[in-house]
């Protein structure tokens, strides 16, 4: 038999060892362990550094090229219209009707196409994580920056752009496939590119506090 604290051989039917003078049936104390660090109550830095909850991804805006951004056309149409009903009045025959009615008619279906293509193969998508910019229609290409590799956002408008509220955004970032992305035909233009702008900000400065913890 083996005494439970020195592991000294003694005989089976001993109380006491006769080295360490132990009782037998004593337990050995268990080993020391040291605990997991507790995240409660720690910066989120940290809790992420150590795989703990982190902050779920966001969309935070969600848009495509604005019937708004075609409106020249539209007013071209309008005019070309009330041509063709005035040609129609003064030279009353069925070859005039004919053309104006067709060249109406190619007008209106072109201006038409072209705004389903361009909202159909445009779409754009903010989360506080990245920037998607998805172009085509046949074959679809998906472009991502990251938020926090955005550098600097502007935007600029026509005149009659800054009657309707629409315009172009330009995004500069230190993304290699797309260092310079232009947006075009968005609606709301100043919003959309300040909230581009503050997100980006945002994961700055996140990342900075991030770095100052470690």
């Amino acid at each position: 038999m083996l005494c439970p604290t020195c592991n000294t051989d003694i005989p089976a039917n001993a109380s006491f060892c006769p080295k360490c003078g132990k009782r037998t049936d004593e337990a050995a104390p268990p080993a020391a362990t040291n605990p997991a660090p507790s995240t409660a109550g720690a910066a989120p830095a940290y809790v992420a550094a150590r795989g703990g909850p982190q902050e779920p991804e966001r969309e935070l805006w969600k848009g495509s090229y604005s019937p708004k951004a075609m409106l020249g056309w539209w007013v071209l149409e309008g005019f070309l219209i009330i041509a063709a009903i005035a040609v129609s009045v003064f030279l009353p025959n069925p070859i005039t009707w004919i053309a104006a009615a067709g060249v109406v008619t190619a007008i209106g279906l072109w201006v038409g196409m072209a705004l389903a293509i361009r909202r159909l193969s445009l779409e754009y998508r903010l989360t506080t994580e990245q920037l998607i910019h998805k172009v085509g229609l046949l074959m679809r290409v998906t472009n991502r920056i990251e938020t926090i590799d955005i550098d600097d956002v502007t935007f600029e408008q026509t005149l009659l752009e800054r009657f309707l509220g629409i315009g172009s955004i330009l995004v500069l970032s230190s993304d290699k496939t797309h260092p310079r992305l232009m947006l075009r035909g968005i609606d709301d233009v100043q919003r959309v590119a300040d909230l581009i702008d503050t997100t980006a900000r945002e994961q700055r400065r996140k990342r900075s506090a991030y770095v100052e913890q470690i």
